[in-house]
């Protein structure tokens, strides 16, 4: 019989005409089959609906999936019999026998399983009275453990269960190892979350000599975690602060910290020698969202010198070698955007430009009435302050107002070509500028821009194409190419006459040229310049869904009027993605020199992660030597896991830099499922090109109520080695 949706309670009011089926709510019963197999039948004589060959029925929140349904209305019951399964309330139950009353909406059943993390039942005989949250069952078993034969349970005649509560067993027997080793007249267990732990990591690093990272947490409230660290190591000293982490729901969540430590190594790194040995980071953040569209955003960092994050929070130091201070509101309206933001370094020894503070109104992309015409602007003031910091340098700083407003005029022709000419001014103002307290006067520069954007998309489907080894059902080719063409005369003031707060930094990656997405404010100049840019992407269908079998994109810059510094034509830029299986994923980003004829960026990677057994991940990334970002690197890494079982798995990770043949970091983990538990021995080796090899050696324990830090490793390593 083709599958089908009967709807139960529509059944009975139009058939029957009698009183409707009552929930707490009046929830209607949907029965619907689970394939072309399976069959949902009515009978109006008796009032019993069954369903046979998988079926699922719908009722409130509850949610059960049987081989066999009988829903009697009589009685107000629903019997499921072969591999059943109820979702209800956050609590899952599964058996081969399950009764469920859907005017009461108690549930009892023969050999079943349920469970909430961290603690699972099963037992012969259940009552659930859901209304109430309170489950008893007989010749039962408890236990911590997440997998199919548990270490450790306790057995009883009789168990009481409040989910996410308590729970009691009667005449409780404890077992480890399959063997009876204490009695309990009454076994009593709370569920709720532990208001405290206690977290240490022991190890040994050459730069640190052995030591153990200690944390003690407690939970004073349900929305507020403090924590009181204390570090241990032979060659640096103790470290201690405490730390906090609070959600406060609808006016936000942060965290802050202080650390603090005696360094009794400073001596070991020439960069840290003359630094003294007090250090100490002091950092707090917080955000909060007043409305959908109001956002709050404040962060403060303050160290006592620059390096303390690198050597003693390594994975915070990776994130940001030079941490940011700031406040930050948003208000988002349909078309437009506020922000105000206040920056600024909390410590003078880092380079910084400080906004004190800056204020920006963008106009979002936006038709003019009911015009052609589209606009965007974007217009911003504040008074700005650049500090070198330890690079050295001049100090300056200056009021600065500036307002860009564009028009554009997107036209469709012959049905597929887009086009949209552009055309835009911005006006900036500069105040005296102070520089060690010698004032310049104030400037004032002026900008026209326009240019048009040019685009079409073509797509060719072969549905009937498949191809087994690439996973092919179907194909489909789309091309995308574009031109941007931007032309910008020379303003009144070069950007060798303004102060300069907002610059272009260099990067890997093409810039923007179109205005305001080029966000140079101060080195605004002159450009004449073409980018020129084709995506092609072959898509097929997999599990029922369109996925990206090939995504490439290839674009550069044709620079028709050229800077002194500049030639012809700016690198090609490749971007490839390429899936020939849903579990292998390639991807290759190249950068070539068209003047020079030369690759002068390159990073490709392989990733296979066929099941949740082993994954592996190679790449290379190759940057040549330049006089902006200095020495190059030929990098050639690695990360490989792999599962040995239930209880063991093992991850190494490894990057080497083939120029000079340095295997600069080594990372390898042995992880060890404990049930309630977790822990992973970890072992790094850094050779590195000055000083000795830093090595180190950890064990990590980790609650899996608390999983910190072990599966997060992946990508932040550090983590496993208490920093």
């Amino acid at each position: 019989m083709p599958r089908f949706i009967f709807t139960l309670l529509l059944g009975l009011l139009l058939c029957m005409g009698i009183a409707r089926v009552h929930a707490e709510d009046e929830t209607a019963i949907v029965i619907e089959g689970l394939s072309d197999e399976s069959v949902v039948e009515h009978d109006f004589i008796n009032r019993v609906s069954t369903g046979k060959n998988g079926v699922m029925v719908k009722h409130g929140r509850t949610l059960l999936i049987a081989d066999q349904v009988t829903l009697d209305e009589a009685n107000q019951t629903i019997v499921a019999r072969g591999n059943v399964s109820v979702q209800q309330e956050g609590q899952f139950w599964t058996g081969e026998q399950l009764d469920y009353n859907y005017q009461t909406r108690k549930i009892s059943g023969q050999t079943f399983k349920t469970g909430s993390p961290p603690v699972f039942v099963s037992g012969m005989s259940l009552n659930a009275a859901t209304t109430d949250k309170f489950y008893s069952a007989t010749n039962a078993i408890v236990t911590t453990d997440d997998v199919s034969e548990p270490s450790y349970m306790i057995r009883a005649k009789t168990i009481e269960m409040v989910p996410g509560k308590s729970i009691v067993a009667h005449g409780a027997r404890l077992y480890v190892a399959g063997v009876p080793v204490m009695f309990f007249p009454v076994y009593h267990r709370s569920l709720e979350r532990h208001t405290q732990y206690y977290t240490g990591t022991p190890g040994y690093r050459s730069r640190w000599g052995p030591y153990l990272m200690n944390s003690y947490h407690w939970f004073p409230t349900e929305t507020v975690e403090l924590a009181v660290n204390a570090d241990l190591r032979q060659r640096r000293g103790i470290g201690y602060g405490p730390e906090m982490h609070y959600d406060l729901g609808r006016w936000g969540k942060g965290d802050g910290n202080y650390y603090r430590i005696k360094d009794d190594g400073t001596e070991i790194d020439p960069l840290t020698k003359d630094i003294g040995n007090q250090r100490r980071r002091l950092s707090f953040s917080h955000q909060m969202t007043l409305r959908t569209n109001l956002t709050v955003k404040a962060t403060i960092t303050e160290q006592s010198d620059p390096f303390v994050s690198r050597d003693f929070f390594e994975d915070q130091y990776r994130q940001h070698a030079q941490p940011p201070s700031f406040f930050e509101i948003n208000q988002a309206w349909p078309n437009f955007t506020l922000d105000l933001l206040a920056l600024g370094q909390a410590d003078d020894f880092f380079q910084s430009t400080d906004r004190l503070p800056d204020i920006k109104l963008s106009g979002i992309r936006q038709q003019l009435g009911v015009s052609p015409f589209y606009y965007e602007s974007e217009t911003s003031a504040g008074y700005y302050r650049f500090r070198p910091g330890f690079d050295g340098g001049t100090n300056y700083a200056a009021f600065r107002g500036d307002t860009f407003q564009q028009i554009l005029l997107p036209k469709t022709f012959f049905g597929w070509l887009n086009f949209t000419p552009r055309v835009g001014g911005r006006f900036t103002h500069y105040d005296e500028t102070d520089r060690y307290g010698k004032t310049a006067d104030q400037q004032d520069r002026e900008v026209f821009n326009t240019g048009a954007e040019a685009s079409f998309k073509a797509s060719r489907v072969w549905p009937t194409v498949e191809n087994k080894f690439f996973d092919i059902n179907g194909l489909r080719h789309i091309i995308e190419p574009s031109v941007n063409y931007v032309y910008v005369p020379s303003p009144n003031r070069p950007p060798k006459e303004l102060p300069q707060f907002d610059t272009e930094i260099p990067s890997l990656r093409l810039l923007p040229i179109d205005f305001p997405d080029y966000n140079a404010i101060d080195s605004i100049d002159a450009q004449n310049v073409m980018r020129l840019s084709v995506r092609n992407k072959l898509q097929t269908k997999r599990g029922g869904e369109v996925d990206n079998l090939v995504n490439w994109a290839v674009y550069t810059d044709w620079r028709i009027n050229p800077r002194l510094d500049q030639g012809s034509f700016a690198d090609v830029f490749s971007d490839l993605d390429f899936r020939p299986r849903k579990w292998l994923t390639l991807n290759s980003e190249t950068r070539f020199d068209v003047d020079n004829r030369r690759w002068r960026a390159a990073n490709h990677s392989a990733t296979i992660s066929p099941n949740d057994v082993w994954s592996i991940t190679v790449g290379h990334r190759y940057f040549r030597d330049d006089p902006t970002f200095g020495i190059g690197n030929n990098l050639i890494y690695d990360s490989i896991y792999y599962r040995l079982n239930e209880n063991w798995g093992f991850r190494m990770s490894h990057h080497y830099e083939a120029r000079d043949g340095f295997m600069e970091e080594q990372y390898y983990t042995l992880y060890r499922d404990l049930r309630s538990w977790t822990s992973a021995l970890t072992f790094r080796i850094r050779q590195q090109r000055i000083g000795p090899t830093d090595f180190t050696v950890a064990v990590t324990f980790s609650l899996k109520a608390f999983p910190h830090p072990v599966g997060r490793d992946r990508d932040n390593p550090s983590l496993l080695l208490g920093g």
